[in-house]
């Protein structure tokens, strides 16, 4: 059965190094360990797009005492990533068993950018055809960095600390809000180096479930009395527990205010079909594959098109109304655990 997803990842794993479990040094003279093995792989949350490419260069780990470099080139070309393809919980490995110290850090990941289509750099595929990807943060890592002008840099705020034992984080990117279609004179799209978070593996858990038809065609029909055309693009977005209906807003800009009672989305996961091996679709889901645990809201909707990351969309736009059609409340995710929750909750889905 054929799957899509939608989540975009960055996982990072540090595994003790040699040792023997023992909690005791008197025991066996293993002197404590002072590094890990480090690895990292991708996977995606994708915008209203068909190919989100990135093309990866370089991974810094920087601390107090400097930086540490991994070339994820492979053969000396580029690491190509279609984030479309490895969505929800799936990684593509970007780097493998690198032996870290232990300790704080802080990490940078470096790309391609172009500001014009090129299929050997980064680059977003729509129905239109490919255009350029760039990203507005260059400059270096603790030192350490792809100079070159066509490098863009991915920087995480947020350190983390690689300890003793396994430690595996992911580095989610929300692109519905991080990723900026052309717009004013611009052919190319942005992507925002601030739309990523870093979480610890050990402390997420998944949601996923299936929309009904029922939900989906009240949904549009909300739409057409709106005055809205034909056009759709289902989503399911993510708040904070206890957010009603009437308060979930989309995203903004930063520079955008949220009134008093909305309440901004921490992400969103896009809707797609579910298809059996003769590729007929029977029915459509969703999967956020990185979230922390912990209560939440979740909303449905099937115009996020109209989602500008930039500015604030609401129902009253004339043109371009933006809407959350359904909610559903108390889902709770669990550590290690995927939570099933499907719009609405009573909703049986098709064998």
């Amino acid at each position: 059965m054929k799957h899509t997803k939608t989540v975009i990842a960055i996982a990072i794993a540090s595994l003790l190094a040699g040792c023997g479990g023992s909690d005791s040094d008197s025991d066996n003279n293993t002197p404590d360990p002072t590094t890990g093995t480090f690895s990292l792989g991708v996977s995606d949350n994708p915008a209203d797009a068909d190919v989100v490419n990135i093309a990866f260069k370089q991974v810094v780990l920087k601390n107090s005492d400097g930086a540490i470099s991994f070339d994820v080139s492979e053969d000396g070309e580029l690491k190509h990533v279609d984030l479309l393809t490895v969505q929800g919980q799936e990684v593509e490995t970007l780097v493998t068993g690198q032996s870290v110290p232990l300790g704080e850090y802080q990490m940078c990941i470096y790309m391609q950018k172009s500001e014009t289509a090129n299929p050997d750099s980064s680059y977003v595929e729509t129905a239109s055809g490919i255009a350029g990807l760039t990203t507005n943060s260059n400059g270096s890592c603790g030192g350490e960095g792809a100079e070159d002008e066509d490098t863009g840099r991915l920087f995480f705020n947020k350190s983390f600390t690689i300890a003793a034992g396994t430690n595996t984080f992911v580095a989610e990117f929300n692109l519905a809000k991080g990723l900026q279609a052309p717009h004013g004179n611009k052919d190319y799209w942005t992507l925002k180096p601030t739309s990523v978070q870093l979480v610890n593996r050990s402390e997420v858990g998944a949601i996923t479930g299936q929309i009904s038809p029922e939900t989906t065609a009240s949904c549009q029909s909300a739409a057409v009395e709106l005055g809205l055309p034909d056009e759709y693009s289902p989503a399911v977005y993510l708040y904070p527990t206890t957010t009603a209906l009437t308060d979930m807003a989309d995203f903004r800009g930063e520079d955008v205010p949220y009134l008093l009672t909305e309440v901004a989305p921490i992400t969103s996961a896009r809707v797609n079909e579910l298809t059996n091996d003769s590729e007929e679709v029977i029915g459509h889901e969703y999967e956020f594959g990185f979230v922390v645990a912990g209560d939440y809201s979740l909303g449905y909707t099937c115009v996020a098109q109209n989602d500008d990351p930039e500015a604030a969309n609401t129902p009253d736009d004339e043109t371009d109304a933006f809407f959350i059609h359904l909610d559903e409340q108390d889902v709770t995710i669990t550590e290690g655990g995927t939570t099933e929750r499907h719009f609405p909750e009573t909703f049986v889905p098709t064998p």
